[in-house]
């Protein structure tokens, strides 16, 4: 029994040494999607005041490919202590469903540190669209042919899509982007003509005049477009679906460096400059520590596996 004390003794030492140690050089932050998108824009937010708190430089790094899949593996993978995954959460919990193989395990390989914002998913059309309904925008479907963009095939915008369609009956084609910046340009550009994405990425556009916004998918209206109605509203009862922007770890991160980079974070992105940026732009902070993490990672797992198998939606 003495044995046992002594080691436990020894190891919560130990911890506490590698959290008053850590970090000993400059953190990387991984965004697994191009620049510009609203995991990029919360990144690039909380760098800054992370390396003040950390005394450590903080950079981002854009490591874009197979829908966040190759640099959310890469970080899976990384074993320096310092390397960190910024992405939509429900993207990396829809990967298991959608893709035949994975070469990482999300639910395995990585450890949530803390939920930092969601924002909800915007329906929008390019400006010469002659809708400014969701029914409008399905009849219309139903007579021309629109192409909607969509970061990537199996993102949660596109399952947002998938979902609408199924419950309108609405017709269009998906077109595929490695990230919500380029689909964002080419529905601008006229070259698509319907796009679902983050809202935190697209308000900008909207307010330009680049973009009509149709409607939010969200539960209640958002206050910054209170004459925009939900999708449930118009007629998809109970939708809801967004982008939950989350920081993660590889699983082998000891607790106590978990435990004080939840602490950071969370009180960096509820600091009331970084909240207000945030909110002005359309996004909500939404923090969660490691336990409520994995517990949503799980629910959002389970929920979208649903969406992926009704819209046969499959990568090999």
């Amino acid at each position: 029994m003495k044995r046992r004390l002594m080691l436990a003794a020894l190891a919560a030492t130990a911890l506490q040494a590698t959290a008053q140690d850590w970090p000993n050089r400059s953190i990387r932050i991984v965004v697994p999607y191009p620049p510009g998108g609203s995991s990029d824009i919360i990144a690039r937010t909380i760098a800054q005041p992370l390396s003040a708190a950390l005394k450590q430089t903080v950079v981002v790094e854009n490591k874009p490919g197979a829908n966040g899949n190759t640099g959310s593996d890469f970080v899976a993978k990384a074993n320096d202590g310092h390397t960190m995954l910024l992405c939509d959460v429900g993207a990396l919990a829809i990967s298991p469903s959608v893709y035949k193989q994975l070469p990482f395990d999300p639910s395995r390989d990585l450890k949530g540190i803390t939920m930092l914002a969601y924002s909800p998913h915007m329906l929008v059309v390019h400006p010469s669209v002659p809708a400014n309904n969701l029914q409008e925008l399905v009849a219309l479907s139903k007579k021309d042919k629109l192409n909607f963009a969509v970061t990537a095939i199996g993102s949660a915008p596109h399952l947002a899509g998938v979902a609408v369609q199924t419950a309108t009956q609405a017709t269009w084609t998906y077109i595929p982007y490695k990230g919500g910046a380029q689909a964002i340009g080419d529905t601008i550009a006229g070259q698509t003509q319907v796009l679902m994405n983050g809202m935190l990425a697209t308000l900008p556009h909207v307010q330009a005049g680049k973009l009509k916004v149709l409607g939010v998918s969200k539960a209640t209206r958002v206050p910054l477009l209170r004459d925009v109605p939900t999708i449930a509203e118009q007629g998809v009862k109970g939708f809801e679906s967004g982008t939950w922007q989350g920081l993660l770890m590889p699983a082998g991160t000891p607790p106590a460096v978990v435990a004080k980079l939840t602490a950071e974070l969370t009180r960096i992105i509820r600091s009331p400059e970084v909240r207000e940026r945030l909110v002005s732009q359309g996004a909500e902070v939404y923090t969660m520590n490691p336990t409520e993490f994995s517990t949503f990672f799980e629910r959002e797992r389970k929920t979208w596996a649903g969406v992926v198998a009704q819209g046969g939606v499959k990568i090999d």
